[in-house]
């Protein structure tokens, strides 16, 4: 969606190296956003966006505006039981039918035969992944991993919000996540144990308010799995961050 990063331009740079010509969209989906959401303040950089993707070699860069993927009365939504109902999508109503919808657009145009999404989003990636073989796209759905702060915060646009005590705080994120992978990998099988060391350290952050911690099947979102997922306010700025435990951390 812009206000692009490191982790944005890691998918950039491994399509590059993976294709001979990548195409990047731009847009700051309206539909996938709540009526009290962050759409009029989300952060932008279209400059800086189109310097760093011509740099990086791509061959296009689609920025349409909500009128042109929207026609006037536009009615048709794109929706992925099961998987958008939980967590993220029960926490967000309508947010991955936005995605969904957008996604699907975006497939239709552009034709690929592979389209590049981050492991930060994870429950996206589901989404994305079950759209894509549900609707016989015949594109291939490739999940890279979280790029991550020196101090293990994963990296997203939305961080430009935090103030600085709150970007400290926030660091706690990735601290509980690496906990509870090394827990795992000591021999710790016990999700509700795993999970409840997760939440002691989020609980222990005056900063944080957690808004849901699960350990979920990474294809599906049902729990109980290792996939630990979890959204977090800090001040007036909401993260998320996710983990499989049964893999090395950082992932």
């Amino acid at each position: 969606m812009g206000a692009l990063h490191a982790g944005h331009m890691s998918l950039v740079e491994r399509a590059c190296r993976e294709n001979s010509r990548v195409v990047v969209s731009i847009f700051v989906n309206p539909i996938q956003f709540g009526p009290k959401e962050d759409l009029d303040r989300y952060p932008t950089s279209p400059e800086r966006d189109l310097q760093w993707l011509q740099q990086a070699g791509v061959a296009a860069v689609f920025r349409p505006t909500a009128a042109v993927m929207y026609l006037p009365k536009a009615t048709t939504r794109v929706r992925v039981a099961g998987i958008s109902e939980t967590l993220e999508g029960a926490a967000r109503p309508g947010h991955f039918e936005g995605v969904a919808t957008v996604v699907a657009k975006l497939i239709n145009a552009a034709e690929p035969d592979t389209a590049y999404f981050g492991q930060k989003d994870a429950q996206q990636v589901a989404v994305v992944k079950r759209l894509a073989l549900d609707l016989d796209t015949g594109t291939r759905i490739v999940v890279c991993r979280t790029i991550r702060e020196a101090d293990g915060l994963a990296m997203s646009s939305r961080n430009a919000y935090l103030q600085p005590q709150e970007r400290q705080s926030a660091s706690c994120l990735s601290f509980a996540l690496d906990r509870a992978a090394r827990a795992y990998k000591t021999g710790e099988r016990d999700l509700k144990e795993l999970k409840r060391g997760i939440l002691e350290i989020l609980q222990s952050e005056p900063l944080a308010r957690v808004v849901y911690l699960d350990l979920v099947a990474p294809e599906t979102f049902i729990a109980p799995g290792t996939l630990a997922v979890m959204a977090v306010w800090f001040g007036k700025t909401r993260l998320i961050d996710n983990a499989d435990l049964a893999q090395p951390f950082p992932g």
